[in-house]
Order: structure tokens, then C-alpha cells, then sequence
């Protein structure tokens, strides 16, 4: 008890001493210059302001302090831009700047440390597999190629509802929509379904999930330097657990995929999927990058992560919608029915005549985006109106808070998919998801905007 006392005293000598020192000693310097600020604490900074939402805590920071502030997260200085002005400032005028995205623990294990395309710093390697992904991996010959495998997977997820329905039986819709978008994903990327083998497909599902808790999880290693190198959250060694599972999964499937291939080769075989065109690369001679093991295991780390999880979550936020929206539900439907029929089902192909659908998908995109912040570093100093930004400092574009934000959109909260349809008299059909105007970036911007996008709308 003595020595909690005396421990407790100490801190207490120290923190006394530190404020007033820091408030003695303060000079007025380039954090003159910072963008408006609320009060700090000693040590965390800012961090007590954050909750369990930091987006919707940013959000609430913006509403008093203006669309441009400045928090230091324990240790990290960050800025946070929460208007569709401040987020062209960033993402287009300053985008080289901003072009990196910061390392994090999550990164270093499940990432293969930044091996793959999404965390990789901006860069030869980037450009290089942008223009890959853009010209092969996800263009539209490669998507038009594959489209057998998303019709199958959609099928074969329709008679699972209808056999269900036909007993009266309980559906897990969020488990079988992330089992739908893994085996569609899974299918693309290798030409295999996850659900051949239900326990390696419970495993990849799970282990995506656990994928994409982590990188959203806070971990107090990544915010203050004095705990760079300790593990005191156990954040590191469950980064590095579900990074081993996968890697003895993914290691085993592309084995497995390249005796298939080379049999394919034999017998002159040519529709080719996400992972040939890797293995192809990684051995031409003639790439303008080498490609190693691990960028091609990165990679599918974040087709995965980016195709499975995030699809699943937005079409099952369209569906709570919907079903809260009887009226727009009915709208939809009768879309569908004067379009496609009754005695079909809706195809790919019949999208671009489905306007009021793919308003829903929009206004789901807006409310619900499965990315709320777009998170950069600064490689170098820049300055953002009257404002400096010092290098290697944190960006977060509060994509959620925009999309609320009433001085661009009429009634934010409501779920509206007339306001993206050309007769509404406020319309903003123009919006498209491309990351082209700056307030609706659901899929980011710029050179690092989600080139997974197009894989994600089919």
C-alpha cells in the first residue's frame, strides 16, 4: 500500500512539474500556425476525446472547432479535415504529400509490413501495381472474364434463401453474405471456392473478421512512443497469430494453384484468374518490378480484406434500410420487375438500367460507408491555407462526417436515394463513387482511392 502511495506521488510531483514547465517555457512558434486545437492533456494529448467511434467523435470536435483541426494523439500530431474543401486541399492539391498511408502494428504483421498494395508506402512499387491492378488484375476484361463465377455464387446464395424459406428456417444473413462475398472473391482471385472445404472456409472467414477488427482496433503501441516496443494490449501477438494462419493457408492454396497451373499450361487453357496473372508477373523478367512470395500473399491479404468484409457489411446495411423503408422497397422492386421481369433474375449487364437501384446503393454507400475516414501521413511539410502541416503528420478525412454534413446535403440523416436521381430538384446524379467530387468518397480519392472498387459494385 505504501509503495502504490508513494508511486501515486511521484506521478503526481512529475505532472504538477510538466505542466508547469511546459506552461513557463512555451514560446509562440510554428504552432501558432496549426490549425485550431482543443486543450490538451499531458501525456495522451488528445486521446480521451476520442470514445469508442473516433469518426463520429471527430465529427462532433468539427461541429465546434471548424472543418480543419489539429490533435495530437499521445504522441502523434494529426489533422482532421471534415469538409469536402478541406478534403480537395488534401487529396488533390497536396496529394503527393499525402500519398502514404502511416505504419502501424497492424500493418507490420497482418500486412506482411507493408508488403502488399493498400499499406505500402507511395512509391515505384505502388505506381507499378496501380497500373497492374487498373490495366489486368481488376480492368474490365479481367471482371467480364470472371462474371460466370459472381453469377454462380449468386445463384447458388439464392436457392440457399429459398430452401430455407421453403422450411420456415432461421437465416444468418451477415454470416452467409460474408460466405457469399469470400466465395465470390475467393473465385477471382484463385478459381476455388472458399465452401469446398467448410473448415479451411470457416477458417478464411474468420479470420478475415479477425483481420478487419484488428486494423480498426486502437492500439496504445501505435500512439505513444514510449510504448512503441511493448505488447501490453497483446495487440502484437494476435496480429502475428492470425498473420501465421493465414500464411500457412494461403501458402498451401498457392502451391496447390500453381500444380493446377502448370497442368492448365499443358493443355492450353486461357481464362486466367487474379492469382496466374501475379505468378505470371513474378516471372516475367521484363516487369518493371520484382515481384517476391510475399507481395503476392500481401495482395490477396487485401483482396480479402477488402473484397469479403466490406461487401458483406454494405449489402447488409442496403437490406436494414430497405426493410426500414417499405416504401423505397417497393419503388425498387417495381424497377426491377418493369426492367428485368419476373422470370429472370436481375444480371450485371442490367444495372446501368436500373437507376433507382443503384441510387440505394449510393445513399447506402453515403450513410454507411465501410471505410468512415480516409487515414494519410504527410511525407513533408505543406501548407494548407493559412495553415502549416508538418511532415509526418496524420491525416484523417472524416468521410462519415461529411456525408452528414446538412451545407451539402438536404435532410443528411434520412435515407434518401431520390436525392441522386435526376429529377429531384437538388440532385446529385453526378456523383459518382470514383472519388471525382469531394463530397461522396466512399472509395477515397486520388492515387491512393480504392482501386478495388470496381470488383466491390458488381
Amino acid at each position: 500500500m505504501a509503495y502504490i502511495q508513494e508511486c501515486i506521488f511521484f506521478f503526481l510531483v512529475w505532472l504538477i512539474s510538466t505542466i508547469f514547465i511546459r506552461k513557463l517555457f512555451r514560446k509562440r512558434s510554428t504552432c501558432s500556425c496549426l490549425p485550431p486545437s482543443p486543450i490538451a492533456l499531458p501525456i495522451i494529448g488528445h486521446l480521451h476525446l476520442l470514445g469508442h467511434l473516433p469518426h463520429q467523435a471527430f465529427h462532433k470536435l468539427s461541429n465546434q472547432y471548424g472543418p480543419l483541426i489539429h490533435l495530437r494523439l499521445g504522441s502523434v500530431p494529426c489533422v482532421v479535415a471534415s469538409s469536402p474543401e478541406m478534403a480537395k486541399e488534401f487529396l488533390k492539391a497536396h496529394e503527393i504529400s499525402f500519398a502514404s498511408r502511416p505504419k502501424t502494428v497492424a500493418v507490420d504483421c497482418l500486412a506482411y509490413d507493408a508488403k502488399g498494395f493498400s499499406f505500402a508506402p507511395y512509391g515505384p512499387y505502388t505506381k507499378s501495381m496501380k497500373k497492374l491492378c487498373v490495366s489486368e488484375l481488376l480492368g474490365g476484361r479481367t471482371i467480364d472474364l470472371l462474371l460466370p463465377n459472381r453469377r454462380d455464387e449468386i445463384r447458388r446464395f439464392i436457392a440457399l434463401l429459398t430452401e430455407k424459406a421453403k422450411y420456415n428456417e432461421a437465416v444468418d444473413l451477415g454470416g452467409e453474405l460474408l460466405r457469399l462475398a469470400n466465395n465470390v472473391v475467393s473465385r477471382m482471385i484463385m478459381s476455388k471456392r472458399c465452401s469446398e472445404n467448410e473448415d479451411e472456409a470457416g477458417g478464411m472467414r474468420k479470420l478475415i473478421q479477425e483481420f478487419a477488427e484488428l486494423t480498426g482496433k486502437f492500439n496504445l503501441s501505435d500512439f505513444m512512443w514510449f510504448c512503441k516496443d511493448l505488447d501490453l494490449q497483446g495487440f502484437r501477438k494476435s496480429a502475428i497469430d492470425i498473420r501465421n494462419m493465414f500464411d500457412e493457408m494461403i501458402e498451401r492454396i498457392i502451391n496447390e494453384h500453381q500444380v493446377a497451373r502448370r497442368k492448365r499450361n499443358h493443355e492450353g487453357e486461357v481464362v486466367k484468374d487474379l492469382l496466374d496473372i501475379l505468378l505470371d508477373k513474378q516471372e516475367d523478367e521484363s516487369f518493371e518490378i520484382r515481384l517476391s512470395r510475399e507481395n503476392i500473399k500481401a495482395f490477396i491479404m487485401d483482396m480479402f480484406a477488402a473484397g469479403s468484409d466490406t461487401s458483406a457489411i454494405m449489402i447488409e446495411w442496403a437490406l436494414a434500410e430497405l426493410i426500414n423503408h417499405p416504401r423505397i422497397m417497393q419503388k425498387a422492386v417495381q424497377e426491377i420487375d418493369s426492367v428485368v421481369g419476373k422470370n429472370r433474375l436481375v444480371e450485371e449487364s442490367d444495372i446501368e438500367n436500373l437507376p433507382y437501384l443503384q441510387a440505394i446503393i449510393k445513399e447506402t454507400l453515403r450513410l454507411h460507408p465501410a471505410a468512415p475516414m480516409i487515414v494519410r501521413i504527410s511525407s513533408e511539410d505543406c501548407k494548407i491555407g493559412e495553415y502549416a502541416i508538418p511532415a509526418k503528420t496524420r491525416l484523417f478525412v472524416n468521410i462519415w462526417s461529411i456525408n452528414r454534413n446538412q451545407d451539402y446535403w438536404e435532410n443528411p440523416l434520412e435515407f434518401q436515394p431520390e436525392r441522386f436521381l435526376s429529377e429531384e430538384k437538388s440532385a446529385k446524379v453526378q456523383l459518382d463513387v470514383r472519388g471525382q467530387h469531394y463530397e461522396f468518397l466512399p472509395f477515397g480519392s486520388g492515387r491512393r482511392g480504392c482501386c478495388y472498387y470496381a470488383c466491390i459494385c458488381k
